[in-house]
């Protein structure tokens, strides 16, 4: 079965290509949000500002700082019962669950205490050793960047 391109996102990092499979089956909202935001060029230049080993990268605040996100409203929460495991993708947000916008985090490693609490939207395919090579620190001194993300269907 070949890729369906459209829903799959190619994150260009300093390090490599990580290619995620995007799940509109879990959340339809967030990952429409996410190709809009792709699509605009949001993502490139961004940076992952908390990496903790062992748990997550979280990227996708314009300012750095993990404060910030897109001048788009806020989307609702899809919870699903898909588990927080290495790979998996999801939604960051404030403790408002309706509060995800435009941050979002990559499993380092199995976190299935997040599970049914923040929306699941992706699993990395591919690529997950240029992650793991993220710097890390909360925040890094010098964070990994994306140098580009794409839907694949585009590039």
């Amino acid at each position: 079965m070949s890729a369906d391109l459209e829903n799959t996102l190619l994150l260009t990092l300093e390090t490599g290509t990580v290619t995620i499979k995007l799940r509109p089956d879990l959340a339809p909202g967030h990952v429409e949000r996410l190709k809009e935001l792709v699509r605009e060029g949001f993502y490139d230049g961004v940076v992952f500002h908390r990496v903790i080993p062992g748990f997550m990268a979280q990227g996708g605040d314009p300012t750095g700082t993990g404060r910030g996100g897109s001048a788009k409203p806020d989307i609702k929460a899809e919870f699903s019962k898909e588990p927080h495991v290495r790979g998996v993708c999801s939604m960051a947000r404030t403790p408002d669950p309706n509060s995800a916008n435009s941050q979002f985090f990559i499993c380092l490693d199995d976190a299935t205490f997040l599970d049914g609490q923040y929306t699941v939207w992706g699993q990395v395919t591919d690529g997950m050793d240029f992650v793991d090579a993220l710097p890390k620190g909360e925040p890094p001194r010098e964070p990994g960047k994306i140098v580009s993300a794409k839907i694949a269907a585009d590039a």
